[in-house]
């Protein structure tokens, strides 16, 4: 069996979001260096399904282009780096695993989440304007 359309797929999800100016986390000491400091980040728990592809990342995309920026736009890539996405959410206290999903992070505490649910069957649109409340919010 040949795996390497799977391969095609996590390759190109990860290089739309370091395309889009978000630094990729892939160990837990990395994630602890950013998370575990002063400043705010978003984080955007990167993921292979549809709703991933069509609204999440297009989203985070956008984000990179808004007027109020977050110190750190980072993401981890769940099911992949498995370890730096457990520790990312250990960050995220009061919330359930869940990919995709966007946090956001000052300080080291979650300030904001929008969760899978929150992303699946809504318009990129949508989750823009949650991301935008938030920045206008926290950062």
């Amino acid at each position: 069996m040949e795996f390497s359309f799977y391969n095609d797929v996590i390759n190109g999800a990860r290089k739309e979001m370091v395309d889009a100016g978000y630094k990729e986390l892939t160990t837990p000491e990395e994630v602890d260096a950013v998370l575990g400091k002063e400043g705010t980040s978003l984080v955007y728990i990167n993921s292979v399904c549809g709703c991933a592809g069509g609204i999440a990342r297009p989203s985070a995309a956008y984000m990179a282009n808004y007027e109020k920026k977050p110190d750190n736009f980072l993401t981890v890539f769940a099911g992949q780096d498995k370890e730096a996405t457990e520790r990312a959410r250990t960050y995220f206290k009061g919330y359930a695993p869940s990919s995709p999903s966007f946090a956001i992070i000052k300080d080291g505490e979650i300030k904001a989440m929008i969760e899978r649910h929150e992303i699946e069957g809504h318009e990129p649109v949508q989750v823009v304007q949650k991301l935008e409340k938030y920045f206008d919010e926290y950062l």
